[in-house]
């Protein structure tokens, strides 16, 4: 087959599934192109994207601002490793510790790399300053969770399509019902071998569950009472997508809400990835202050694309455009109009329990089980309709478009998917 070999869409899917893992299962629709809240397929079609890639497009598809930095530093260096320094990784860690409100920035690639990074920084924070002996550290964790696949991440899921078949797996992690201060106390006070506890703000790929008012207020205030590290993996829901920078930052009463002033809660750890590029290049990190970070000496952690010029340039004009076009306020204005909608629709859906969710991270919940096909069906209709999306845990859709989107575009999607939701009434 010639590289520049004009494909179908079904040609596409066939090299797909006859070459490639069968390790996802895609909605069947084939994308060749995107431009802020738009894909289009192979045959020109085009659609409102209502996923951003997982959270990863915030700042909507191919944004020329960051695809520019992207394509200029890739002229210039493209990668140094970490055997030496290069001109682009300091710029990018004064950046993001400003922005964000820490000292120390420690660059890697993917979230589930950030993850496995903050639970080697916990446990060595642990031995070496709260004083645990070593190979007791224990990481309280919540049900449900999803912090991505590695064998160390997945040991501490209970999703048992994660996990079958994949141990014997890493000890070292205790889970809790997630909202449960009662648990998350009980543990605390009964445990001295606690390094941290690990929780999504939201928990994104679980359904879009939103904790209850002032849990993470409290659970912060708990982990401070008994020295153990609050580590929040803000991989999906960071980035102005709940309409805040973080959506640690919860009701943050200044003026600009991607501002770095002072949030409801401070992570001792944050963890980042997804939308810090921007969709354009992988880019994660962690960060902390000195008291924590410093404890990382050389040969302790590394990656060899981790901090490259690429990702540096690519990271900072990410940020740069939440900041100059006020996504995180598009997000939480919009967020709101959405569940309005929604809501309303809903008192007279049988079809649709209920929506959740907070700024432009949202969720439907289905009115089947699990095991049935209605939530797939729906979205198939959706993307004949011109939207996409995609169900999660069978019988939810988790909505979760570019945060460029217009009041308008928003208001014609809404109209796709309660028109579509009508025909499976």
């Amino acid at each position: 087959m010639a590289v520049l070999e004009q494909l179908t869409s079904q040609r596409a899917i066939e090299l797909e599934n006859k070459y490639g893992a069968h390790n996802y299962h895609p909605l069947p629709v084939v994308l060749s192109r995107g431009e802020g809240v738009y894909m289009w397929d192979i045959e020109g079609k085009r659609y409102y994207d209502f996923l951003s890639a997982y959270s990863a497009v915030n700042q909507g598809h191919c944004h020329p601002k960051i695809v520019n930095a992207m394509v200029e530093q890739a002229k210039t260096l493209t990668l140094t490793s970490r055997a030496f320094y290069n001109d682009m990784l300091g710029k990018y860690e004064k950046y993001a510790t400003e922005l964000f409100g820490f000292d120390k920035l420690l660059p890697m690639n993917t979230g589930a790399e950030a993850v496995e990074t903050a639970l080697k920084l916990a446990r060595k924070w642990a031995y070496e300053v709260k004083g645990i002996d070593e190979n007791e550290a224990e990481i309280v964790v919540c049900k449900n969770n999803f912090h991505g696949r590695t064998t160390t991440i997945i040991s501490f899921s209970n999703d048992p399509v994660a996990r079958e078949n994949f141990g014997p797996y890493t000890k070292g992690f205790i889970k809790i019902e997630y909202d449960n201060l009662e648990a998350l106390e009980e543990v605390l006070k009964t445990n001295s071998n606690i390094a941290g506890f690990l929780v999504e703000p939201i928990q994104g790929e679980a359904g879009v569950y939103v904790p209850s008012d002032g849990y993470l207020i409290a659970a912060k205030a708990l982990c401070e009472t008994y020295n153990v590290l609050f580590i929040a993996d803000e991989v999906q829901t960071g980035i102005a997508r709940t309409g805040r920078l973080l959506a640690t930052c919860g009701n943050c009463s200044c003026e600009n809400k991607t501002c770095s002033g002072t949030p409801d809660v401070k992570p001792d750890v944050l963890i980042l990835g997804k939308a810090l590029s921007g969709g354009a290049y992988p880019v994660s990190a962690v960060l902390a202050n000195n008291d924590i970070m410093n404890v990382i000496k050389p040969g302790n952690h590394g990656s060899t694309f981790g901090g490259n010029p690429v990702a540096a340039a690519v990271a900072i004009a990410a940020l740069e455009v939440v900041k100059e076009e006020n996504l995180a306020e598009n997000a939480d204005t919009l967020g709101e109009l959405f569940r309005s909608e929604l809501n309303a629709y809903i008192k007279t859906s049988n079809v649709v329990k209920l929506v959740r969710g907070k700024g432009l991270l949202n969720a439907i919940v289905i009115n089947d089980e699990e095991k049935n096909n209605k939530a797939w069906d729906i979205c198939l209709a959706l993307r004949d309709n011109g939207l996409l999306a995609k169900p999660t845990h069978g019988n939810i859709i988790r909505f979760a478009p570019p945060l460029v989107m217009t009041k308008e575009q928003l208001l014609d999607c809404i109209s796709i998917i309660t028109n579509t939701l009508k025909a499976f009434e």
